[in-house]
């Protein structure tokens, strides 16, 4: 099939490069020029595990292009899948504005059938608009030709994506139109081809499918947070805790992980996109507005630990802190934690070393870019020299297992904040560490 992708961000360029991949013939498109010389160039924009080997074997097999060009692609594809950002507005809406000026270009240019897929997470009622848009243009232009809007949100992981979207647990099809039907279980057919998990429904329960899927993983995440801070102050083991529930198949171990607070592009955005529609249609989501408060509570846990261990005057101690992406396997610093910890520390005096594997450039250039009192380290034990204390953050796999004596030898004192209860808490004790970390008491 040809195919139109229209971004190229995190979800787009996944996309296209995954539907390459089956041999498809996929044309990325984005407006912004150096983004689309680069992936020329083989210049990846985000970090994903698979990907960038992925985008330059089908680029230079030619079944994946770039351009900037709106009106060629249309031209040479039937089906055209919008995959540009929802920022959270001010209000905590989804800002459709990307989305709607795509439909208009769309709208201005199709010269045949067109099969518009919504991929963006977008809010209950985006297809409508969508359509609205396209036809108002084709009203425009006095051309009489057809189109489809069909909804195909994506439920990918950052630092899984790639076979997220090869071996998919599910793909949600939401239209009205029993050839759309049709021609998306062709698309995705090849990626299920030991089980064909082809879900089709109407349209605004496609779109409400995404958000209801993310802000159930969040909730679950905050409940799990919330435990954490109950065990704490009564003397239970949240970890401890986390087993006895997670036994219980009815429950399962899957995002019950006590931790610093969730993160990323999808479930901060999400969850607040879902509360601001939920009460423009008069309800007020009790449990998701507690969802959202928990976790901006939970960011500030460790920083809180910090400050009452060492005081609220920071001025003359130094902090290693080790993660700052939102999650391990990744480069994303949206709504990271560690935004939260370092800048409440560095208000206080502090400074900071960092250490992360992939995200130091997205500190550095955007999400800290500000914040003076951060020197950024290559290697993760030249963070501790002369440092206070210890701040895990985001669990990569090498912060799993270091070597304690090293980390015991560089900093000033034994001391670990663990914001992913990453560590043995009797073995760091036996070895001379104070260790702080989540839903324990200390």
């Amino acid at each position: 099939m040809n195919i139109s992708v229209i971004g190229t961000g995190y979800v787009g360029l996944v996309s296209g490069t995954c539907f390459s991949e089956m041999g498809n013939r996929v044309t990325c498109v984005d407006i912004d020029t150096k983004k689309i010389e680069n992936l020329k160039n083989g210049i990846i924009p985000i970090y994903e595990p698979g990907l960038e080997d992925m985008v330059l074997k089908n680029y230079t097999n030619k079944t994946l292009s770039f351009t900037t060009d709106i009106i060629e692609a249309l031209k040479n594809t039937n089906i055209c899948f919008i995959a540009v950002g929802t920022p959270m507005g001010e209000d905590g809406s989804a800002d459709l504005q990307y989305v709607l000026e795509v439909a208009k270009n769309i709208g201005k240019n199709m010269i045949h059938h067109m099969y518009v897929v919504d991929k963006s997470t977008v809010p209950v009622g985006t297809a409508d608009k969508v359509k609205s848009v396209i036809q108002k243009e084709l009203n425009n232009r006095n051309i009489d030709l057809t189109f489809d809007v069909i909804s195909n949100p994506e439920f990918l992981k950052e630092g899984a994506a790639i076979d997220d979207f090869m071996k998919p647990d599910r793909v949600v099809i939401g239209s009205d139109n029993e050839n759309a039907f049709n021609v998306m279980h062709e698309l995705y057919k090849p990626f299920m081809a030991s089980h064909d998990r082809f879900i089709t429904m109407d349209i605004k329960s496609a779109e409400m499918t995404k958000y209801t899927a993310n802000a159930m993983l969040a909730t679950k995440i905050s409940f799990m947070n919330e435990i954490s801070n109950i065990c704490e102050r009564i003397g239970a083991d949240v970890n401890m805790v986390r087993h006895g529930i997670g036994s219980d198949s009815r429950i399962g171990y899957s995002f019950i992980y006590p931790g610093c607070g969730y993160g990323g592009s999808c479930f901060p955005k999400d969850v607040s996109a879902l509360v601001k529609a939920s009460k423009d249609f008069g309800y007020t989501p009790k449990i998701l507005d507690a969802v959202e408060e928990v976790n901006y509570a939970q960011k500030k846990v460790i920083s809180n630990k910090v400050i009452k261990k060492f005081g609220q005057n920071l001025t003359n101690k130094t902090f290693a802190i080790w993660g700052l992406s939102f999650k391990p396997e990744t480069d994303d610093m949206r709504e990271a934690t560690s935004i939260t910890v370092i800048n409440e520390l560095t208000k206080l005096g502090a400074k900071i070393k960092a250490y992360d594997p992939k995200a130091r450039y997205e500190a550095e250039n955007y999400y800290l870019k500000n914040n003076e009192s951060i020197i950024y380290e290559d290697n993760k034990y030249d963070t501790l020299n002369d440092c206070d204390a210890m701040i895990l953050l985001t669990e990569w796999k090498e912060f799993r297992s270091p070597d304690f004596d090293e980390i015991a030898k560089r900093l000033n004192k034994k001391v670990i904040f663990d914001g992913r209860n990453q560590y043995n808490k009797s073995k760091l004790g036996d070895i001379g560490f104070e260790y702080f970390q989540i839903g324990v008491q200390n």
